[in-house]
């Protein structure tokens, strides 16, 4: 059952000191656009909310831009915090690192590496299943540098929820089989669940140059808090392209086997014509009978890409 929870999270500073209380890495609705009106009339573009339900659903670009990073050199910089129950920090992960993909040979030189807390068990797996979770899903596109080995986390069952995972992430709004009591909470633009949301559209400009529309899907204000789990998914396209740029995903759920409340962000930007991921942001907390409650944040920044040969 934990592992099925960990799908669902996951469709998501050096200043502060060990044990401080901190304010997390909120992730909101794309913070680097600014939007331009919200009053968009989406039928004089010759658009409906039809063609950008469609558009998410049949996308693939979204999770090439990460496997995209593979023809690039560039630097990383990822925080990662954990936190107890009052939630004050009770571990760190920082990597800085500069990638090198020259002739498809993936190097990797630290620049700065800590960890503190309680990150690691005894055995060297890290103490939260989250943290293990978010790397898995990620190293299976690139190298996210929060392991301890050099080898990818998740063999065996992990191999498993690999396709639920990125149905989550980069397809948000398809059914997602196999997650007990909560599969048909997935599926928000098909028929049984389609009624409880209302569509917003905005027009704005995506990192001060890249005209966007923003595609905004949440519940009605009817809807009571447990009909739905996705509270809120945000996307934003190219106006020139229709190429999807960026999405915020906002997912809480409470019944007598599981509590979550999780938000994720994932921006992207296109380099000498090719997506490649700038930011992903994400914090959330999730909490099981029988199983230590788990809240973490993240913050993953990438820039600097390089061509390489």
């Amino acid at each position: 059952m934990k592992k099925y929870l960990l799908i669902l999270i996951f469709i998501c500073f050096n200043a502060a000191t060990f044990a401080q209380q901190i304010n997390r890495y909120n992730p909101d609705t794309i913070k680097s656009i600014m939007i331009d009106t919200n009053l968009v009339n989406i039928k004089s573009h010759r658009l409906n909310a039809q063609d950008f339900i469609d558009a998410m659903l049949r996308d693939t670009g979204f999770y090439q831009a990460f496997r995209n990073m593979k023809n690039y050199s560039f630097t990383a910089e990822n925080r990662v915090f954990t936190y107890d129950k009052k939630n004050k920090v009770n571990g760190k992960i920082y990597r800085k690192i500069h990638h090198s993909n020259n002739m498809g040979t993936h190097k990797m030189e630290f620049m700065a590496r800590r960890d503190s807390g309680e990150v690691y068990k005894k055995n060297g797996k890290y103490e939260l299943y989250t943290v293990e979770m978010f790397d898995y899903i990620f190293m299976n596109a690139y190298n996210t540098d929060f392991v301890k080995s050099d080898s990818p986390v998740g063999g065996g069952k992990n191999e498993g929820y690999k396709a639920k995972l990125k149905t989550l992430v980069f397809t948000p709004g398809r059914r997602v089989p196999g997650i007990p009591f909560i599969s048909g909470k997935t599926e928000i633009f098909g028929p049984d669940l389609k009624q409880f949301y209302t569509y917003q559209f905005a027009r704005g400009t995506y990192l001060d140059t890249i005209p966007v529309y923003r595609f905004r899907v949440i519940p009605k204000t009817s809807i009571q808090d447990d009909d739905v789990m996705i509270k809120e998914v945000t996307t934003i396209f190219d106006t020139r392209t229709f190429q999807i740029l960026g999405r915020y995903i906002d997912m809480k759920f409470k019944n007598f086997l599981v509590d979550f409340n999780v938000q994720m962000n994932i921006e992207c930007n296109n380099v000498d014509g090719n997506l490649v991921p700038i930011k992903i942001s994400y914090q959330g907390n999730w909490d099981i009978p029988f199983h230590k409650e788990e809240r973490a944040s993240f913050l993953i920044v990438h820039k600097d890409y390089k061509k390489e040969k």
